[in-house]
This record gives structure tokens, C-alpha cells and sequence, in this order.
């Protein structure tokens, strides 16, 4: 376990893969802490998004939540949808996540990425920006750094759950019927953004067309649906499949990211290295995720994201040119 930041050899194995378009990019809810000052306390209005413990307690406080685990988001949400009712939790979360945000320095490393990349002309794809977030940020940095993307989002309730919908760049959304079949997501056009637990759509006018995969119910439709050619684009998973993947603002105790990774790589015929930036994981953690080729990297995000772009940044022009 690493608890500075890691060595040479780690970086050059990250900056091939980002050079040679092997790399997905796996945001979790620690990304939108990233430089979040530790005062004032997150409170509803916030300019700043709320930890997964911070968004739990304010829906227990506003929903009389009985129990003392307060900080179990989804137990607390599970509570929320029984009592009054999914349309005040998804009404709840929409309030909460239908604003501007400031996007942290992850966001606009990736934003910027393929900027970088094309001005030392190693730049051949679009990237692939998977998130179990359901905020805007990562779509709004990449367009203010005018860079098209498309987003894809699961669909977490009502008669199209388990699928998911595919919101162009320009254009209405559409529900993708046979994923086996969609050819209209790709990144040889647009970089793409993967929303595997749902997401806020801040361009529909009401929380009806919000979705979150959030309360334990969710967790449980969305962990038995086993296989994955059913729930995302074939042209998604095959990049998936065929990529390493870094892991950043994750706790690799969340049960249901260790399905998605067993499910991935399972179907991986050849086997990438992969990696987790995450600060103090648990003693048995980087033993679980050795066994999957996960390398456990104890450091503060913000430094090691810092410290991959000073070195994106340094990296030669391709063909050894000027």
C-alpha cells in the first residue's frame, strides 16, 4: 500500500495507458471533495456538493428518520421511499442537485485532458468517464472546455428500469431498447459520460425524469441483474472490457462497485492493471483488491491528480518531434 505518491514506474504505467487510449476514468463521490474547505459544514444551499454521510443525514433530519444510523444512505433513502413516497425523495435530491456546482481539480484535469493530448499530438480517442455520481459536473467541465460529449445514464424506475438512456450532444434523449444493436454512442465521435447509477437531468422540467439508484431496493434490482450485455451499449462494455481502470474519490468497500468490477473483468479476456486512489482504506482492502489487480494507492486525490497532470503536461511530442 502505497502512502505517498507513488513512484515513477506507477505514473509511466498511467501515462500509457492514457497515451495509448487503454484508460477509464472511475469517479466516485470523493472526486467532488476534492479542495471542499473543511468549514462552513455542508448544509442545503452549500456551493459545494454533499459527501454520501452528509446527503444521508440531511434526508433523515428533513424526513424524521426513527433509527440512530443516520449516516446509512441507503437505509435512510430505503426509509424516505416507503414513507412518504419516492416523488418527495426524488423531489428532495433534484432541489439538492439541480444547480451550478464548481468543478474540482479532477474535473477539469479530465475536461482538459484531451487538450493536452492534442497538443503533443498523442490524442486518437475521446475519453470514457464512468461515474456512480449524479451531478452534471464532469458533462458542464468538459463542454466549458469545448469538448463534445455525449451522456449515458441508467434508468432506475418506472416501466424502462434496468435500461438505459442516451442523452446526444444534441438532440432529444433516447432509451436504448437492444444495447446489443445502438451504434449511435461511440468514442470515435465524443467523449462520453457513463452514469451507472443514475443522474439528476437538469433539462427536464420536474423530478420525474430524474433517476437515482439510491435506496436499498435500487441497489438490489440493479446487483441481480446479472448480466451486463443487458443494461449498458455493447460498444460501452467492450471498451470496458478492453481498458484499465482508475478508480478515484472510492471506497472499495461499496459492495456494489466490487459487482460491477467482478462482472468486468470476468469478461475480460486479457487482464489490465488497474488502480484506486483513496485516503486510510482498510487494513483487508488492498489484500481483496491485489486478487483483482486493483493496486490500492493511499493518497490524497487532490496530490496525485496534481501530480498526473505536471506530468501529462511534461510529456514529449509523439514521434519525438519539436
Amino acid at each position: 500500500m502505497v502512502t505517498d505518491l507513488p513512484d515513477d514506474s506507477h505514473f509511466e504505467q498511467v501515462l500509457d495507458a492514457i497515451r495509448d487510449d487503454y484508460l477509464v476514468a472511475f469517479f466516485g463521490a470523493g472526486v467532488n471533495l476534492v479542495d471542499r474547505p473543511s468549514e462552513p459544514p455542508w448544509s442545503p444551499g452549500s456551493p459545494y456538493l454533499p459527501s454520501g454521510g452528509e446527503l444521508s443525514r440531511y434526508l433523515a433530519e428533513h424526513y424524521r428518520y426513527p433509527a440512530d444510523d443516520t449516516s446509512d444512505l441507503l437505509r435512510v433513502a430505503q426509509y424516505v421511499k416507503i414513507e412518504p413516497g419516492t416523488g418527495p425523495l426524488y423531489r428532495s435530491l433534484r432541489q439538492l442537485f439541480n444547480r451550478d456546482f464548481a468543478p474540482t481539480p479532477v474535473h477539469e484535469f479530465f475536461a482538459q485532458l484531451p487538450a493536452l493530448l492534442r497538443a503533443r499530438g498523442w490524442f486518437r480517442k475521446h475519453l470514457l468517464i464512468v461515474t456512480t455520481n449524479y451531478d452534471d459536473l464532469m458533462e458542464q467541465s468538459l463542454n466549458a472546455a469545448d469538448e463534445h460529449c455525449d451522456v449515458v445514464a441508467y434508468v432506475a424506475s418506472g416501466e424502462h428500469s434496468g435500461k438505459f438512456r442516451h442523452y446526444p450532444r444534441d438532440g432529444a434523449a433516447k432509451l436504448i431498447e437492444k444495447p446489443n444493436e445502438y451504434r449511435e454512442v461511440s468514442l470515435d465521435k465524443r467523449h462520453v459520460v457513463l452514469k451507472i447509477h443514475g443522474a439528476v437531468d437538469r433539462a427536464a422540467p420536474n423530478e420525474e425524469d430524474d433517476d437515482y439508484v439510491i435506496t436499498e431496493d435500487d441497489y438490489i434490482d440493479y446487483l441481480t441483474r446479472t448480466d451486463l450485455a443487458t443494461l449498458m451499449p455493447t460498444m460501452l462494455l467492450g471498451e470496458l472490457r478492453r481498458r484499465a481502470i482508475l478508480f478515484l474519490g472510492y471506497s472499495l468497500r461499496d459492495v456494489n462497485l466490487r459487482v460491477i468490477l467482478h462482472r468486468i473483468s470476468g469478461a475480460q479476456r486479457l487482464k489490465y492493471k488497474s488502480w484506486s486512489v483513496q485516503r486510510d482504506p482498510q487494513q483487508l482492502e488492498p489484500e481483496f483488491w491485489e486478487k483483482r489487480n486493483v493496486e490500492v494507492l493511499n493518497v490524497d486525490l487532490g496530490d496525485y491528480i496534481a501530480e498526473l497532470r505536471r506530468r501529462v503536461e511534461a510529456l514529449p511530442v509523439a514521434g519525438g518531434g519539436p
